[in-house]
């Protein structure tokens, strides 16, 4: 148990300090935002419709893949506030 933590705050150390690899994180972020998105729109939208924790649940996960995706975009601003404070 103990050993997956580090290896998790290892794999986030990683992905938060490389510029490319947190651009790709989100990236793919926003792909399954809008995929999630445009399914709950358009394919499944009578099905969620039919009962109301089914449809509060879909919109919460992708309320939460969103403000995920915000927070991250937050980062990698104030990251590369910084980088270019620090090149100066």
């Amino acid at each position: 148990m103990k050993g997956d933590w580090q290896a998790d705050k290892a794999v986030a150390k990683a992905i938060l300090s490389d510029p490319g690899l947190r651009r790709k994180v989100m990236r793919i972020s926003l792909i399954i935002d809008l995929s999630l998105f445009a399914i709950g729109l358009w394919l499944i939208d009578g099905w969620l419709e039919q009962a109301a924790l089914r449809f509060l649940l879909w919109w919460a996960a992708c309320g939460l893949v969103t403000v995920w995706l915000i927070l991250f975009a937050v980062y990698d601003a104030l990251m590369v506030i910084q980088e270019t404070k620090n090149q100066r």
